[in-house]
């Protein structure tokens, strides 16, 4: 009986350390014990809770607040309007009006920071490894994102469309089926229902729509370079640009190469030093005189 009461007291114990590791200060109070007496926890709670969530800044917990209080003042107001109205709000405020919500935000970022650590210790080497994984492919996204916008805002022309696609925005709100997804799907049928005289009507727009986007993303790519945004350009279009001025300096070194040759062979070219020492010696040498 005294070897089953003990156990029970050492489980309870371990527990109430568990406890309070994840919710103040004493983060680190776990370490008193030895990781056998938390044995039974980590079998109680075999699997790992969700991450904590980030906490909202000042602006965030404001708009919280406010959202509810106007939604039933003004129910008429669309919500982007109601953003902007807080917006606006906020940004009338004093420091001294603003003060509570960013020293609500500090205490929670504190607390987030301990939660955090919390968390982690309890994940293993494996899924610390797929978290850092999934976080790199979100910075990838949001990076690839940004790009897109930017893209956007500086008129690159859209890419030229397919056949099928063609197809689909003419017959897309007239095709069979409730969802997109399921519209989608019988315009896929009815696609390949078609005959290849049919679907000729739709290749010829789809290259008549390659040549717009050709001719577009030429004027496009110019604009680039005169606004010194030649990495936006394409890589082949760059390599295309580079061959005329390899192209003209090999000619150059041709014709250059080609002069000297010519010089050579007319004998316009330089004597050598020698040559002039010994004609400059013949010269200059005074006539031989004999004894007699």
């Amino acid at each position: 009986m005294a070897p089953y009461l003990l156990t029970a007291g050492v489980s309870l114990l371990a527990k109430s350390f568990s406890v309070l590791s994840c919710t103040g200060s004493l983060a680190r109070c776990t370490s008193v014990l030895p990781s056998a007496f938390f044995s039974p926890v980590k079998f109680l709670t075999s699997e790992a809770r969700s991450p904590p969530k980030r906490p909202l800044n000042g602006y965030m917990r404001y708009v919280q607040q406010q959202k509810p209080l106007m939604a039933r003042q003004n129910p008429e107001i669309k919500a982007v309007d109601l953003i902007k109205t807080i917006a606006q709000q906020w940004r009338s405020l004093s420091p001294e009006q603003k003060q509570p919500f960013q020293e609500a935000s500090l205490r929670a970022r504190e607390q987030f920071k301990v939660d955090l650590e919390c968390y982690q210790a309890q994940l293993t080497p494996a899924q610390l490894q797929q978290q850092a994984q999934e976080k790199r492919q979100r910075r990838a996204k949001r990076k690839a994102i940004r790009k897109k916008r930017e893209l956007t805002n500086l008129g690159k022309p859209k890419r030229p469309r397919s056949p099928f696609n063609i197809f689909m925005s003419e017959h897309f709100e007239e095709a069979k089926g409730i969802t997109s997804q399921a519209k989608m799907k019988s315009l896929l049928e009815d696609w390949r229902n078609l005959f290849s005289h049919q679907k000729q009507v739709y290749t010829q727009l789809a290259e008549d729509d390659k040549i717009r986007y050709k001719n577009e993303m030429k004027s496009w790519e110019d604009h680039m370079v005169e606004i010194g945004r030649e990495d936006l350009i394409r890589e082949r279009t760059l390599s295309t640009k580079k061959k005329p001025a390899a192209r003209a300096k090999k000619a150059t070194k041709k014709v250059t190469k080609k002069a000297k040759t010519v010089k050579k062979a007319t004998g316009t070219s330089k004597p050598s030093k020698k040559t002039t020492k010994s004609r400059s010696a013949k010269t200059v040498s005074p006539p031989s005189t004999k004894k007699t």
